[in-house]
């Protein structure tokens, strides 16, 4: 099993949900992050959180649907730590809608971060990983990149790509030493889904989990922190789920 100790890791989406949740869990393990967002408040803020609580990080902004403000993120991250370890891409969007009313601007949104951004972020992590004899890039997915959920047309084609485009990546790179995996989480409860904020439609949620609740952005990141540091595990599209997918 690989220790995190010393890792440099960038976690891209790292200023909420899943993505802030696997940054904690980096810095438990003694990993240095980089923590990369859209929001750049957010990420500030929670720069300064993880700071006074002694964690080595920083933040970066980066917009993972573009190319170049991903590669100047990969060289920030190396300017200053000197290499790239762990690459977890977690950036994500969605849209919900109608396919027939979809507009393409709306589509090609959920593509560019969804998809694109895995293809920027492990291209540019992996020159940097070659350099050093390998790495790890864990693919943040989701259930419906396993499954199809009526509304969720562009969502589901980009996840369902992100699952493909990590076994590709998988093969070409293990003899390099470079393991690429995906985590397919069910729904997760955020600041956005909750009880609160979906009323009954949370309940229906909940219902589709056969374990009776939603996961927690915790139970996410221990997934990934588990896919860093098992050397054995390339490949993979892992699902997180509750159960949904077993029905």
């Amino acid at each position: 099993m690989a220790s995190l100790e010393n890792k440099i890791a960038i976690v891209t989406g790292g200023a909420s949900g899943i993505g802030l949740a696997t940054a904690k869990a980096f810095t438990e393990k003694g990993a240095k992050v980089v923590i990369s967002d859209y929001n750049e408040e957010s990420g500030k803020a929670v720069e300064k959180e993880l700071k006074e609580k002694g964690a080595d990080v920083c933040f970066i902004r980066a917009d993972a649907s573009d190319e170049q403000s991903v590669a100047d993120l990969v060289a920030e991250t190396v300017n200053r730590y000197g290499k790239v370890d762990i690459m977890v891409n977690n950036a994500g969007i969605g849209v919900m809608a109608e396919t027939h009313e979809l507009s393409f601007e709306d589509y090609q949104k959920v593509i560019s971060v969804n998809q694109n951004g895995v293809f920027f972020g492990s291209k540019y992590a992996i020159r940097e990983m070659l350099k050093t004899g390998g790495g790890c890039i864990v693919n943040t997915s989701s259930i419906l990149g396993y499954v199809g959920e009526p509304g969720a047309f562009a969502y589901n084609a980009s996840k369902g790509a992100v699952n493909l485009m990590t076994k590709s990546l998988a093969l070409e790179y293990a003899s390099k030493g470079i393991r690429v995996n995906a985590v397919n989480p069910g729904y997760v409860e955020t600041g956005m889904v909750n009880k609160e904020a979906l009323g009954d439609f949370y309940d229906g949620l909940v219902a589709r989990h056969p374990i009776g609740r939603l996961g927690r952005a915790d139970e996410i990141a221990h997934a990934i922190v588990f896919l860093c540091e098992n050397e054995f595990v390339t490949g993979i599209a892992l699902l997180v789920d509750g159960g949904y997918t077993a029905q």
